[in-house]
């Protein structure tokens, strides 16, 4: 799956202002429309695969958030800001994640954002857990 990265990201919220937004799980749930917005952060990760080799991966994770204010709306042109506001820590070309859940916090790959007659849907996918070091050990010897 590709990711948004920051730049197309604040492209499409620019280029529909007040635009409202919808967030789309990857099993096709929504998350409820009075959703916040809580963190734009940079994720800075560093660590080794199981072959030995150093990695690292940058980042922009936006942390979805749903209170019990139901008549809440954030729309495009708000979220826009709140970007611009991380734009000294966050680079245009990193993807971009959103973590949402309850008890449980899951990070989703920003995917696409579709222009849909009720606004911009964010379309979120998944991303598997796989062996880094395939060209080391194999399947079989991983790990």
């Amino acid at each position: 799956m590709r990711l948004m990265n920051v730049k197309e990201f604040g492209q499409m919220l620019a280029d529909n202002p007040d635009a409202s937004l919808n967030v789309m799980l990857p099993g096709g749930e929504f998350v409820p429309e009075h959703f916040h917005v809580t963190e734009v952060g940079r994720v800075d990760k560093k660590f080794i695969d199981c072959g030995g080799t150093r990695r690292e991966s940058l980042s922009c994770s936006l942390q979805v958030w749903v209170a019990n204010d139901t008549d809440h709306r954030l729309n495009s042109t708000k979220l826009n800001k709140i970007m611009k506001s991380a734009a000294t820590f966050v680079n245009d070309d990193m993807p971009l994640v959103v973590e949402y859940g309850s008890e449980t916090i899951t990070t989703y790959p920003l995917g696409d954002v579709e222009v849909t007659p009720n606004g911009l849907l964010l379309v979120l996918g998944t991303k598997p857990t796989a062996c880094l070091a395939m060209d080391k050990c194999g399947v079989q010897g991983c790990c």
